[in-house]
């Protein structure tokens, strides 16, 4: 074979990979996935239409959702059972339920897939590790605390487990699944969210804790709180919603780390807080009620925000910080994320 027909035949491989990788990304629609904690079902929701467009079955008291990098497969932690529960993307069938060491709140899927991690809010608590390859569960890390949610960092390098009962922040390295460092707070941790260095390391991680109207904010690398913001006041006129458990629950920061979007239960708002400044730059009043998450489309232009009280989600506009519809979905709506799904 000479040199050229070398270069044209390697040539021609790259253009296939090419090729096949953006037919795979073209396959892929974006989706929101609400859970519904009082129900046994979790919807599926198409931003592009604001529409229902599946419904995931049979997982009683649903709690936290998320889905492969592929789009080939959602997971979901089951309450009911004490699993997590593998849901094939295209059928939105259950295809496996893996016991995990005890009763899970939340979970996070790794960046690369091959981990999903379950927040374990059973004594001693901890979070389980899930191999994706074999589905099953392969140990468990010991946390300071029973956790309610874990999440993943950005760059993937590091699992952040918030415990309400330990009032910890704790950190595991992805790599070695041990536990890095651990972080002591005054209060209950319950949502958190992440904001970046341009080298995509994490810098600052936000916390949201039990009876605060508001967030903490951790400098990563220095393991230290170094500020805590209370949510606006309400406009004259406007009174609290005491419905939910806590004031302040559910965050998210937009893809292009620009802003930080926050939900106060109490103030029957969404914030939208400028980075780094921290600036309240827009409030969303929310027509449904309770508040209490939020995911980001990845364009970041619209928030879904779970209200348990109404039984619905609430669609934001998030340049223009208005709501714009509302679904219906199923009871008590909890946990939900953006996925790419298959």
């Amino acid at each position: 074979m000479t040199h050229i027909h070398a270069v044209r035949r390697v040539l021609a491989v790259v253009s296939a990979l090419v090729f096949c990788t953006v037919s795979l990304g073209a396959q892929q629609k974006v989706r929101i996935l609400q859970t519904n904690s009082a129900g046994d079902n979790v919807h599926v929701i198409d931003p592009a239409t604001n529409k229902i467009v599946g419904v995931i079955t049979g997982i009683e008291v649903n709690h936290g959702v998320g889905a492969s990098p592929d789009g080939t497969r959602i997971y979901i932690s089951d309450e009911a059972e004490s699993t997590l529960d593998v849901v094939e993307a295209k059928t939105l069938k259950v295809v496996k339920q893996i016991k995990l060491s005890g009763h899970p709140n939340n979970l996070a899927v790794g960046r690369d897939g091959r981990r999903v991690y379950v927040g374990i809010i059973q004594e001693p608590g901890g979070v389980d590790v899930i191999d994706t390859a074999s589905l099953t569960r392969v140990k468990t890390v010991p946390t300071k605390g029973t956790i309610h949610n874990p999440y993943v960092t950005p760059d993937g390098k590091y699992v952040v487990a918030g415990s309400i009962v330990g009032k910890t922040v704790n950190v595991i390295d992805a790599a070695t699944e041990e536990p890095a460092w651990t972080l002591q707070m005054d209060l209950g941790v319950r949502p958190m969210a992440f904001s970046t260095n341009p080298d995509g390391s994490t810098k600052w991680l936000f916390v949201q804790m039990s009876g605060l109207n508001g967030f903490a904010v951790v400098d990563f690398a220095k393991h230290k709180e170094i500020r805590r913001i209370d949510n606006p006041a309400l406009p004259p006129g406007k009174s609290t919603v005491p419905e939910g458990s806590d004031p302040s629950h559910g965050m998210a920061v937009t893809a292009d780390g620009k802003t930080l979007v926050v939900c106060s239960r109490l103030n029957n708002y969404l914030y939208a807080y400028s980075l780094p400044d921290l600036k309240v730059v827009g409030a969303a009043e929310l027509g449904g009620k309770g508040a209490g998450w939020v995911t980001l489309t990845p364009d970041g232009k619209t928030a879904y925000v779970a209200n348990p009280v109404t039984n619905d989600v609430s669609v934001v506009d998030v340049k223009a910080m208005k709501e714009v519809a509302r679904i219906p979905v199923g009871y008590v709506p909890k946990r939900n994320t953006t996925a790419l799904l298959q």
